[in-house]
């Protein structure tokens, strides 16, 4: 089975004591690729060095809401020209926690799609509690290639992204209890949607609350098909093609 690891964060510390063997493990269970993911200039030049130190991962950069403020744009116009950067990301809003001002964050968001946009790359959105602003901004600056990460809407705002051609991510949480991700689930069409672990955060049952990482996959792929009902075989392979497709892998 193969599989494609669409949202990680292996250059963060949580990995520092066994990033090597933990590749090499991820390598080794079927994980084909990895696209490991910027928030900020310091997270975005170490993904892009973990990048080029192994050839089945690559990398995406851009500044997340939170870390709007330090916002610069000239550094992610030239970090996203490399070679294994095949995204910019994640990119979006954050009504929840409110790091940054929520004016700075629509005012960096805007940039950070201008540079998708100049450079045709896809985007990587991170959306909490601010979908109607997410959307309304990538639909008005025409983003083809988009995928919500870490999807938290409900169904109505599911049936709007997938109207637009764009791409629902799945984590972790779909495993959680009561989590009405199983309904966003079973909407979602075949070509429009990835798995991501979003490591080390958002560990599937049975080892919530502890680190993640990207061999935890296939706890995912074995809940969308038991929704789904298809063998894990075809959801892997599914989020696969679907993945290779949009970040544009060869």
């Amino acid at each position: 089975m193969k599989i494609f690891e669409t949202h990680a964060h292996l250059n963060f510390k949580d990995f520092n004591k066994d990033r090597e063997q933990l590749l090499k493990k991820c390598k080794a269970s079927g994980i084909e690729y990895v696209i490991n993911i910027g928030v900020d200039e310091k997270t975005s030049k170490n993904s892009i060095d973990l990048a080029k130190k192994y050839d089945f991962i690559y990398a995406t950069v851009g500044y997340h809401p939170h870390d709007a403020k330090k916002f610069d744009e000239k550094i992610i116009r030239e970090l996203a020209k490399h070679k294994k950067v095949v995204a910019i990301g994640e990119i979006g809003l954050d009504y929840y926690r409110n790091l940054s001002p929520k004016e700075i964050q629509i005012q960096v968001f805007k940039k950070q799609l201008e540079i998708a946009l100049d450079l045709n790359l896809p985007v990587v959105i991170h959306d909490r509690e601010a979908h109607e602003d997410c959307f309304d901004i990538l639909n008005k600056y025409k983003i083809k290639k988009v995928v919500f990460h870490c999807f938290s809407g409900d169904e109505i705002f599911a049936e709007k992204v997938i109207d637009k051609g764009w791409f629902i991510s799945f984590t972790g949480i779909i495993t959680y209890k009561n989590s009405i991700m199983e309904n966003i689930v079973r909407i979602v069409p075949e070509n429009k949607f990835f798995v991501e672990t979003d490591s080390p955060y958002l560990s599937p049952v049975p080892f919530r609350g502890k680190r993640n990482s990207p061999l935890n996959l296939r706890y995912i792929i074995e809940k969308i098909s038991e929704v789904k009902q298809i063998s894990p075989k075809k959801v892997a392979d599914l989020s696969f093609n679907n993945a290779i497709d949009f970040f544009n892998i060869n």
